[in-house]
């Protein structure tokens, strides 16, 4: 059941954007804008199976998660951002100026009270867990409240759910922000740019095997065929070894790794689980102590921040093509 948020009166004059995928199989579509030209309001489109409509573009905004704040960031938007929480890991050196006056207020989900606190008009969530009564509140509370709410659309669930992830939709969530939050400018010029970039990437030759590993020791956590690591590794070259199994990420077993052997292994490094330390769990564990990555020290390292759908994955699409051919020339 869709619920409608009433931040703003609908009007006949509304700009439809496709916040996410209709079916399962479907990348979410870009967004098309009305005769109403850019920047117009208000604005209505479907965000994880929520219409989201709006008279104007929010002013006080909460952003949960790094993906969320740094597109905000980009888009010059930092001055609107009351508060931000739960975030990856350091901003990129790049959003370093835009970033200083973030008023970060929570290392993890903020309560209801905390977000409250801040009166803000919009919430702008990296995921749809977010948005939970022991989190910032349900989307429908919020909008009972007056606040908008939007969920990266990559992170939508169900029917929803990019299946698969392409850079499509990363791309169409900068269009939708960039409607949504009245810049419409500014994200058609960071469109343009991660486009660019993406182009210009040579991805690795070859039949290059790779496990990604997200997290955990007696269990790995991984990634799967249709998320982001799967949409990064394929614009770099890399072949996932779990790319087989029809989900984002996944828990595997140690068994499946050793089967697979895979060239490289791509880590990545979290505050509070580190590379190194996914390292040393892969040479005092007896199953993977002799992969040949792991006695070659075969290892390509992403920050966790840039391996959620944002815009920081062609970067790291590009850091893993330029760690791999550093291995090569080894």
């Amino acid at each position: 059941m869709k619920t409608r948020h009433p931040v703003a009166a609908a009007t006949a004059a509304v700009l439809l954007l496709a916040g996410c995928a209709s079916g399962s199989t479907a990348a979410a579509p870009a967004p098309t804008a009305s005769a109403g030209g850019a920047g117009a309001f208000p604005v209505s489109f479907e965000n994880c199976d929520t219409t989201v409509t709006l008279d104007a573009a929010p002013e006080r905004i909460v952003t949960i998660k790094s993906n969320t704040t740094e597109l905000l960031l980009a888009l010059g938007l930092g001055e609107r951002i009351v508060g931000s929480a739960f975030l990856d890991g350091p901003l990129p050196a790049s959003l370093a100026d835009a970033a200083a006056d973030l008023n970060v207020i929570s290392d993890f989900v903020p309560g209801q009270e905390a977000v409250l606190a801040l009166t803000p008009d919009f919430v702008y969530g990296g995921w749809e867990s977010n948005f939970s009564a022991e989190g910032v509140g349900e989307r429908s509370a919020l909008a009972d409240l007056g606040i908008g709410s939007y969920v990266s659309p990559a992170a939508c669930k169900g029917d929803a759910m990019p299946d698969p992830l392409t850079f499509d939709t990363v791309f169409a969530e900068i269009d939708e922000a960039g409607a949504l939050f009245g810049v419409p400018d500014a994200a058609a010029e960071l469109v343009a740019e991660q486009e660019a970039e993406l182009a210009a990437l040579t991805p690795a030759a070859g039949d290059t095997t790779a496990l990604w590993y997200s997290s955990g020791t007696d269990t790995p956590y991984v990634g799967a065929g249709i998320g982001a690591p799967q949409m990064i590794m394929d614009a770099a070259g890399l072949t996932n070894i779990f790319a087989d199994v029809h989900d984002t990420w996944t828990s595997a077993g140690w068994e499946s790794v050793v089967e697979a052997n895979p060239s490289v292994i791509v880590l990545v490094d979290a505050t509070w689980n580190t590379a190194d330390s996914k390292i040393a769990n892969l040479q005092a564990n007896a199953a993977t102590a002799g992969l040949d990555a792991v006695l070659n020290d075969r290892y390509i390292v992403v920050p966790f921040a840039a391996t959620e759908a944002g815009i920081r994955n062609v970067e790291a699409a590009g850091s893993i093509i330029d760690q791999l051919a550093a291995l090569e020339a080894e």
